[in-house]
């Protein structure tokens, strides 16, 4: 049996029943308290709704991405809250369809992590031990033109590990292009593959990767200069945020894009103690 703030139910003798407090419901055989956050990514927060609408509706229309802090000084909670409640949010972004990309699909990689020339010499001689992708992470991006852009982690760039994904997330009749990197060859047996090679051009009529190269551009825009520092552990979480407001970029206005977000929330939970590694 429920109970909602606006009902009086007379309880039975043997039930320990008390009021139902506002804006919850209560059990009376179980006892247990539950409110329209309960399934969602804002549940068991303290914060109310109005700051979490807020805050979803900062991160969902800023194009660059919006700190912990700026959410801070806006809604009125810590920079420690704001941070926890960005990554629930980013949570909520996340694409969790299994539609395949079809058509003419663009695939790129590209390394994410600092650059040498701003580390302080210590920090240089610990993380750069080779050339290049050294101390990098890198990110795999497949982009539908005119449809959505997928995004993931991925250990490296072998050629099982690039195929891989191409085939988990590609449908087989899409036309695939990407540049000259040798783990993308062995991809026609599969798609109608062609290649362009960046030492000697950017694009050859339709044959480019730019819309992906366009892409990793407004990502790093957004790490480098709002984030400032990511952790690898948590890098998935910033290509699932930008991702979302790349593909609903068309077609909704801001308060479209907020809706979608907030529909998204339902079904998810990330804990504090999941967030950082100690669940």
């Amino acid at each position: 049996m429920v109970l909602s703030s606006a009902q009086t139910v007379a309880p039975a003798k043997s039930s320990s029943w008390r009021p139902a407090v506002y804006g919850s419901a209560r059990l009376v055989t179980l006892k247990s308290q539950f409110s329209i956050k309960v399934g969602t990514i804002y549940e068991d927060s303290a914060i109310g709704l109005d700051k979490w609408l807020t805050a979803t509706w900062m991160v969902v229309n800023c194009k660059n991405g919006v700190s912990s802090y700026e959410i801070s000084r806006s809604i009125g909670v810590t920079q420690k809250s704001a941070w926890f409640m960005l990554h629930r949010i980013r949570l909520s972004m996340q694409d969790v369809s299994n539609t395949m990309l079809s058509g003419q699909v663009e695939v790129d990689e590209t390394f994410i992590g600092g650059k040498a020339r701003n580390m302080h010499r210590a920090v240089r001689a610990r993380k750069i031990t080779g050339t290049g992708a050294s101390g990098k992470v890198v990110v795999m991006g497949m982009l539908e033109r005119g449809g959505k852009v997928k995004t993931t982690v991925v250990n490296d760039r072998s050629r099982t590990t690039l195929h891989g994904n191409v085939t988990q997330n590609i449908a087989a009749c899409a036309e695939v292009f990407t540049d000259e990197l040798p783990s993308y060859s062995g991809l026609e047996d599969m798609y109608t593959h062609q290649v362009v090679n960046h030492a000697e051009e950017y694009a050859r009529g339709r044959i480019h990767t730019n819309g992906m190269e366009n892409f990793w551009s407004l990502l790093k825009r957004g790490l480098n200069g709002t984030y400032i520092s990511v952790e690898p552990f948590h890098l998935f979480r910033y290509l699932d945020e930008q991702s979302f407001r790349y593909n609903n970029r068309k077609g909704l206005n801001d308060g479209g894009r907020l809706n979608v977000c907030v529909k998204q929330a339902v079904g998810k939970r990330l804990t504090y103690k999941q967030l950082t590694g100690k669940a």
